[in-house]
């Protein structure tokens, strides 16, 4: 009952089916759930009378081996503790009834071509022929007697994987009935209850792998198991090029005074050598880097989505941070830093703090940010108080034990005895010297 009724909360489509709750049940009790799923079944259609929950149904339709079809869904996922209205991506393979989905914060091109090329790149093989609605990532104009124009972007694509691509009459959704259905069933069984979790790029692996798994069941129609009927699909797919698509949009803008870009209405940092000067922006799916002019990266962040508004990486600015040592408590980029070393900096004088903060960037350039800090901290720990001993703690902790070799001794060395010390002559020394 408490899992229909938290589904209030949840999107009216990211809630529990009653497989889904069957399925739950199995996976929490194991042995001890020895219900069937006829009954669970009509006990869930029970309490939904009661709690007035309707349910929708969809009509599949059949293809010849090699096919595919796509589609978009929404899903709500939690990243890191922050909470995303996202979407997913659904490839459907009508013969086998088999699928695969990636989850992604948005349905733009890039989220679009780096979801293909992920299955693409799992399954071994490209779709012979791949069907679509008009999403305006692939189609940028519909024109007389069925024909279209396709976006720059998904026709490169198209091209690189060679597959051919079919597009659904505008409002004809039934077209593509198979991955209409795919994708209440991805929604109803993957992302029921809501997931959480550290990484996107990782959980998108993860979710490939649940969706082979979820293979291993009969078809619909009694045909035999989809994974069976998936590699009959495989043998009509084409090779993958030997080399992989780069997913990315690349765009030219300029950095404003403080090295700042913008792109997608999001404010990205650079560095403060960029400030005034044209960058290009290389976007994708998961990250945005900016390089300069000379296609040299400068910096990457995750990319922003929903409400996320700007993403400043404080590395290329610590360099200029350490010519105004000053002036650090009066960025970001002081809030940031552990208690600790907040406290060390406070209590250094000015040459201290700016020798310091040029360790930092130092430390930070060689491995990254998380290994100067704790540096820094095992050094404050130690009881270093100048820079020099924060670079020989933070070199001491990241170098390691140096191996230790054999040494063969050559035959003219002769064999030592074993010497045992006598220690009592000490205990008579201490007597003779009156203690």
């Amino acid at each position: 009952m408490k899992w229909l009724t938290d589904d209030e909360k949840a999107p009216h489509k990211q809630r529990h089916t009653a497989k889904r709750v069957y399925d739950r049940l199995r996976e929490i009790y194991k042995d001890e759930f020895d219900a069937s799923e006829r009954s669970v079944r009509s006990f869930v259609a029970k309490l939904k009378k009661e709690l007035k929950i309707d349910t929708d149904g969809s009509l599949p339709l059949d293809h010849p081996p090699g096919e595919a079809q796509v589609d978009f869904g929404e899903a709500r996922f939690i990243e890191n503790g922050v909470t995303y209205d996202g979407h997913y991506l659904n490839i459907s393979y009508p013969h086998s009834n088999g699928g695969h989905t990636q989850l992604f914060k948005s349905e733009n091109q890039e989220c679009l071509l780096e979801g293909l090329k992920a299955i693409f790149e799992h399954i071994g093989g490209v779709p012979t022929v791949i069907w679509f609605d008009n999403m305006s990532t692939a189609v940028k104009k519909i024109k007389d007697y069925g024909e279209r124009d396709l976006t720059k972007g998904f026709l490169r694509f198209m091209m690189h994987y060679g597959f051919k691509s079919n597009f659904c009459n505008p409002n004809s959704g039934n077209e593509k009935g198979s991955v209409e259905n795919k994708v209440g069933y991805h929604r109803r069984n993957l992302f029921v209850p809501i997931p959480e979790f550290k990484d996107l790029r990782e959980y998108n692996k993860e979710l490939l792998h649940r969706c082979d798994k979820d293979m291993k069941r009969k078809h619909y129609k009694g045909l035999g198991l989809i994974s069976e009927l998936f590699e009959e699909d495989k043998k009509e797919f084409f090779k993958l090029p030997e080399v992989p698509f780069e997913v990315y949009l690349h765009e030219f803008t300029k950095a404003d005074n403080y090295g700042k870009v913008k792109f997608d209405t999001r404010t990205y940092s650079s560095s403060p050598n960029a400030a005034g000067n044209q960058v290009m922006i290389k976007a994708g799916a998961y990250d945005v880097e900016i390089l300069d002019s000379d296609c040299n990266l400068i910096v990457r962040h995750k990319r922003l989505y929903g409400e996320e508004r700007e993403s400043m990486i404080w590395i290329p600015y610590l360099e200029l941070m350490a010519k105004r040592p000053t002036a650090l408590k009066y960025t970001g980029l002081f809030n940031q830093l552990p208690l600790t070393l907040k406290q060390f900096l406070e209590n250094s004088d000015y040459e201290c703090k700016k020798q310091t903060l040029k360790i930092f960037a130092r430390m930070t350039a060689d491995t990254n940010m998380a290994a100067a800090v704790a540096a820094i901290e095992e050094g404050i720990r130690c009881g270093a108080r100048d820079a020099d001993s924060m670079w020989a703690t933070y070199c001491r902790i990241n170098s390691g034990s140096l191996p230790v070799m054999d040494m063969s001794l050559p035959d003219t060395v002769p064999e030592l005895n074993n010497f045992t010390p006598d220690i009592n002559i000490y205990d008579e020394l201490i007597v003779c010297g009156g203690l």
